[in-house]
């Protein structure tokens, strides 16, 4: 490595001072034509920083054992919990070394597996992407979106799952699409953006509108009716749902993390939506049975509860609540509700692992079904009619595994569906969950994973990791790649920092908006923690020795203008605004950094097709550290870029770049945190 530091140095980005005075605050910024994907001088820059990186990390000592061991962790693959249509079960599964999951169909229980969409078959480099299905209610059709690149921007396409035939259906735009099909399989309601030039430049990844596809229209469903537009905000994000006769349309309306609006359309009336919940701050969502809406909300209930409405009286006043929150502040947090064979099946998640409960149409508790373990669910599947529902399971040392609930006994009998077969002895691992103090005193939530014989003699290279935001919980999961950090005597943690759902909508708040800053003291509270009961030591600067920054958000005064960004607006606020912009300038990363300080060794990693974040946080905060920071220049505790070409965020990166990826990853963390190689 000194003869590498000796010959080579970073990029030197050119400054071209730009300023600005926003709200009384002059911002000045020297690199914001990195903005501008398309000029050269960024492409220049780009070249320049991706050579600098592989410079350092391809000479790394084990770099080949390294990837050798992701390719066979990565080759447990994926499973995801069937859908059920009819007598059809459909899944996606990803097994050993394919690039992207495949969409499965099964017909019976005990019916052979049958691909039914396979990406990989499309795209030698693996880039295109199965990004969500819908099947009919028979299983006779399934809707389908694939994207390119990692955009996820969707092409929907229509296939008939008895004759693998592809309908003369393609329809552009549908990123995340909601679907819901008739019953009769004549046609499906779904949710694109609109088409092109039907919105000012700019706004093409917004104003999302319902429509209904006759499966008789033209192929690219540019002709389609327009069913709903919420005309009041550009932002907001409509999903669909049926109810089981076909009458009625259920469609759930987001502004951002903490707000829906509900509407009911009749399908037999050309009336148009019925306002439900329109203008409260509250989250709904709901499903439709025998003419009864059956709704959870957090309105005057942060931890949800579940009304029933009468589709025919929606009024506020004629909701009748069934199951009401959890009394305590820390008690479990209702995540949803789903009609399954006529019952209420409900998740909760409790100290943030997961739980089901099965209640009749009234309220009245049923059965507990028996988990697993502790750990996460995902995909919880069944129809109003079915017999039977499915799950994923997961937890750290259990990789996803699917399980079937037969609903013909009251006891809601729980069985193995499929599982994954680990190249790794989990039980050499331990996984403890701690509280510990944020800064104002709130007690924190943190998982460590550790091998059994790990001493804690402040030795151990400990890798932090959080979110803290949009109303997501952290939960409990299987990640593959951490094995081989545990492998080598590493300590993984994982803090559930406030902004996600953890402990429902207060959980949220205190970590959104004007209060984001407790999310960063959260954070720096778990790193402290870890040290103080001697898991780790810090080897400074600060708390941290090195930092991997994937796909960010730093420049938090201009965020909103790229991308999909505006969305989020309601979880961080805008700079547009004079009183967000001072909590936004408080903690924007871009514009706290300070020339001369020692900063710990950074890679930056994001890609030239990511339609969430934009790159160009990356791109300049790379610029700035370098020109500003103490270690700005260094090649032995270097701050650098990896711009992935032909990759979006992180949905529907094929396995050969995810091993690229994580390869270059623990390259850069073995070197900095000094762990030996393998092999």
């Amino acid at each position: 490595m000194h003869s590498i530091a000796g010959l080579i140095k970073p990029p030197v980005p050119e400054k071209k001072l730009v300023e600005e005075t926003l709200h009384g605050v002059t911002i000045r910024d020297s690199f914001r034509y990195l903005e501008d994907a398309n000029d050269p001088e960024t492409r220049r820059f780009v070249e320049a920083q991706n050579a600098w990186t592989r410079s350092l990390l391809d000479p790394r000592p084990g770099r080949e054992a390294i990837r050798n061991r992701i390719e066979e962790l990565l080759g447990i693959g994926v499973i995801g919990a069937p859908q059920i249509g009819g007598s059809y079960y459909l899944y996606t599964k990803r097994e050993g070394a394919q690039n992207q999951a495949v969409l499965y169909v099964r017909q019976g229980l005990k019916g052979a597996d049958r691909a039914l969409v396979d990406v990989n078959s499309w795209n030698a480099l693996g880039t295109t992407a199965l990004d969500w299905f819908y099947p009919s209610h028979d299983g006779k059709y399934v809707c389908f979106g694939t994207s390119e690149n990692g955009s996820e921007i969707s092409d929907l396409q229509v296939i008939a799952t008895a004759s693998h035939k592809l309908l003369p259906v393609n329809i552009k735009r549908t990123r995340a699409a909601s679907v819901a099909w008739k019953h009769d399989n004549s046609g499906f309601f779904y949710t694109r953006y609109p088409n092109p030039g039907e919105v000012p430049a700019g706004e093409e990844v917004y104003h999302r509108k319902v429509f209904y596809h006759s499966l008789a229209d033209p192929s690219d469903g540019s002709q389609d009716k327009l069913v709903f537009f919420y005309d009041k905000d550009p932002q907001a994000w409509p999903n669909v749902t049926i109810s089981d006769d076909d009458r009625w349309l259920l469609i759930a309306v987001s502004q951002g993390w903490t707000r829906v609006n509900l509407f009911l359309r009749d399908l037999l009336s050309n009336a148009p939506p019925i306002e439900i919940t329109e203008g409260k701050d509250f989250l709904y969502g709901g499903d439709l049975y025998r003419g009864s809406i059956y709704l959870t909300s957090n309105e005057d209930a942060p931890r949800f509860r579940v009304f029933k409405v009468d589709v025919t009286k929606p009024a506020r006043e004629h909701w009748r609540e069934i199951i009401p929150q959890s009394p305590g502040a820390r008690d479990a947090v209702l995540q949803a509700a789903h009609v399954i064979g006529g019952r209420l099946f409900v998740t909760y998640e409790k100290d943030v692992t997961a739980e089901i409960k099965i209640f009749d149409v009234e309220g009245r508790f049923l059965a507990d079904v028996a988990m697993p373990g502790l750990g996460s669910l995902a995909g919880l599947g069944g129809n109003y009619d079915s017999e039977e529902a499915f799950f994923n399971f997961q937890s750290f040392t259990v990789p996803t595994t699917v399980y079937r609930i037969d609903m013909k006994s009251m006891s809601a009998d729980v069985s193995l569906w499929e599982s994954l077969r680990a190249t790794i002895d989990c039980q050499q691992y331990v996984v403890t969950q701690v509280f510990y103090p944020s800064k104002d005193r709130t007690q924190i939530p943190m998982f460590i994973v550790h091998g059994k014989d790990v001493k804690l003699d402040l030795q151990n290279p400990t890798w932090l990791s959080g979110y803290g935001g949009f109303n997501v919980s952290n939960s409990p999961s299987f990640r593959a790649s951490v094995y081989l950090w545990l492998e080598r005597g590493g300590v993984f943690a994982l803090t559930n920092l406030r902004g996600g759902s953890e402990y429902g909508e207060e959980w949220h708040r205190a970590g959104m908006l004007e209060h984001k800053q407790n999310v960063f003291d959260d954070f720096i509270a778990a790193a402290e923690y870890l040290i103080s009961e001697k898991y780790t030591n810090p080897k400074r600067p600060d708390l941290s020795r090195a930092v991997i920054c994937q796909v960010p958000l730093l420049d938090m005064l201009r965020y909103q203008n790229f991308q999909i960004s505006k969305l989020w607006m309601p979880e961080y606020g805008s700079a547009d605004n004079p009183e967000q912009f001072r909590w936004l300038y408080d903690y924007s990363p871009y514009h706290r950094v300070r020339a001369g300080t020692e900063y710990p060794a950074v890679m930056f990693m994001t890609a030239d097709t990511d339609t969430r974040v934009d790159p160009m946080h990356a791109k300049k905060m790379t610029a700035l550290l370098q020109a500003q920071a103490a270690n700005g220049q260094s090649a032995e505790r270097p701050i650098l870029l990896r711009l992935d070409m032909k990759a979006g965020h992180g949905a529907g990166k094929p396995v050969s770049k995810q091993i690229d990826e994580l390869t270059d990853m623990f390259a850069f963390l073995f070197w900095q945190l000094g762990v030996e190689g393998i092999g």
